[in-house]
């Protein structure tokens, strides 16, 4: 186990998305134009007409990973959260329908319905990156400074 603690708050971005921008591409593009490096999604709400999840579905090494498609459906988001890295989001999605509910990793192609509305809050004084370790998992660790 490890930790890393932040005392200073930067920023607090909220990103609306229209009809058509794509979930992660538009999060991603955010932190490039603002430059935030570290920090977490504190909030994501709103409708998919597509969406691309993963979820491991092994207990052991390395772990398989499942990618659950849905093209052309209605989707609620009931909640994006993750954290920020180095400049890289890793987040994660609740999506439900009619018939139920399913989270997993949030990828590339899931695309607004109506809107989206998410939260970015910035961490001025932590420094860490994510590094993959020996099993292949990556995680969290301070950043290794040159």
């Amino acid at each position: 186990m490890d930790y890393f603690t932040a005392d200073k708050v930067g920023r607090s971005v909220v990103l609306r998305l229209d009809q058509g921008d794509l979930v992660l591409e538009s999060i991603e593009k955010v932190l490039e134009e603002t430059g935030i490096q570290q920090g977490v999604v504190i909030s994501g709400i709103g409708t998919l007409d597509q969406s691309v999840l993963h979820m491991v579905t092994t207990t052991g090494y390395p772990a398989v990973e499942y990618f659950d498609k849905k093209v052309d459906q209605p989707l609620e988001v009931v909640s994006i959260q993750g954290y920020i890295a180095d400049g890289m989001p890793h987040l994660h999605m609740m999506i439900s329908d009619r018939n139920g509910a399913l989270g997993g990793h949030l990828e590339h192609g899931c695309r607004t319905l109506y809107l989206c509305e998410i939260v970015i809050m910035e961490y001025l004084d932590i420094d860490v990156q994510r590094m993959m370790d020996k099993k292949q998992i990556n995680k969290l660790v301070r950043k290794e400074r040159p």
